[in-house]
């Protein structure tokens, strides 16, 4: 779970939260790296949301694969 923002003197927090979760990091970095070959320093230096849309597509394209050599094996 990330880290919470510290409470202030009044005992009041700022919202938000410090830094990223580490592992789902990883986990991304981890999936486009294997799928694309990227360097370490370009696919953490993309941002949280670009990150997460090659991740989804990454993935939509991996489904619609699997879903068209289940449909060829079918039909043989």
């Amino acid at each position: 779970m990330s880290e919470l923002q510290p409470r202030l003197r009044d005992g009041t927090r700022r919202g938000g939260i410090l830094g990223y979760p580490l592992d789902q990091l990883y986990e991304e970095v981890a999936f486009l790296a294997y799928h694309f070959h990227w360097p370490l320093d370009q696919l953490v230096a993309l941002e949280h949301a670009e990150r997460r849309k090659w991740v989804s597509e990454v993935s939509r394209m991996n489904e619609q694969s699997v879903a068209e050599a289940k449909a060829s094996l079918e039909l043989t």
